[in-house]
C-alpha cells in the first residue's frame, strides 16, 4: 500500500513538471521586435490623407478603458479622399495575446454592440493583398436610425492571420507547445455609409493602398508572415 502510494505520489510530481515545462516563457514581442503603429502607418498614401478633423467613432470610456488594459499600442486615425469620403482606422496591438492573459482579441461583434450598435449582418471573406490572401469578417452595424456603419477587420495572432474561434486556438498551441508566447493585433477599418456595398468596396482599396506602401517588415506585422 506503502509502495503504491509513493508510485502515484512520483506520478503526481511528473506530471506537474511536465505541466510546468509546456508553460510558455518566450514572448515572440522580444524576439522579433514590436511593431511602432505610429510609424507603420503613413499619413498620407494612394488618394488618402489623414483628416485634419479626424472625426472618430463612438467612443465608450469603459470600453476604452478594456482596449487600454488588454492591449499595449492603439492606434485611431480618420483618412480623407478627395471626394470627401472618410475612412475610420483603427489598430491595436498586444504583446501577449494567450486567451487566459490578455482575454483575447477586442471583436468588433462584440465591442460595437457594447457601444450601442446593433450587428445587422456579420460574414467571412477575403482580400488579396499582393501575394497575400487576408481572411476577413465583414459587418453591417447601425447606431439608432441614421449612422449606419459597415466595418472591416482581421486579426493576427503571432505570425499568423486567423478570425478566431478554433483556427486561433489551435494556432495558440502550436505556440504554445514551443515555449512562446504570441502576441497580436487587430486591425479594423469603417465608414460612416448608408451603402454597406460601397462602403466594402472602399474599404478593400483603403486596405489594398495602404499595404502596398509598406516595406516588407512592417507589412507582415500587420498581416502576418506565417503560412
Amino acid at each position: 500500500m506503502k509502495r503504491t502510494s509513493l508510485v502515484l505520489f512520483a506520478l503526481m510530481i511528473l506530471s506537474a513538471l511536465s505541466a510546468h515545462a509546456l508553460i510558455p516563457t518566450t514572448k515572440l514581442a522580444e524576439q522579433n521586435g514590436k511593431p511602432h503603429l505610429e510609424k507603420i502607418v503613413p499619413n498620407a498614401f494612394g488618394p488618402w490623407m489623414l483628416d485634419p478633423h479626424q472625426v472618430v467613432a463612438v467612443v465608450n470610456p469603459v470600453q476604452e478603458e478594456n482596449i487600454k488594459r488588454v492591449y499595449d499600442q492603439t492606434l485611431s486615425r480618420t483618412y480623407l479622399r478627395s471626394d470627401g469620403y472618410r475612412i475610420m482606422l483603427s489598430i491595436a496591438y498586444g504583446a501577449d495575446q494567450r486567451s487566459g492573459e490578455a482575454l483575447g482579441v477586442h471583436y468588433p461583434e462584440v465591442c460595437y454592440p457594447a457601444q450601442g450598435f446593433e450587428v445587422l449582418t456579420n460574414t467571412k471573406g477575403a482580400l488579396v493583398a499582393g501575394q497575400t490572401t487576408v481572411p476577413v469578417r465583414r459587418l453591417e452595424t447601425k447606431l439608432g436610425t441614421q449612422r449606419r456603419e459597415p466595418v472591416t477587420y482581421w486579426t493576427t495572432l503571432g505570425e499568423y492571420l486567423t478570425l478566431g474561434g478554433l483556427d486561433r486556438r489551435l494556432i495558440e498551441l502550436r505556440y504554445g507547445l514551443k515555449g512562446q508566447i504570441p502576441d497580436g493585433l487587430l486591425f479594423r477599418v469603417s465608414s460612416i455609409d448608408s451603402n454597406s456595398q460601397r462602403a466594402f468596396e472602399i474599404q478593400e482599396s483603403f486596405i489594398k493602398e495602404l499595404l502596398q506602401q509598406l516595406p516588407d517588415k512592417p507589412r507582415a506585422q500587420l498581416v502576418g508572415s506565417g503560412a
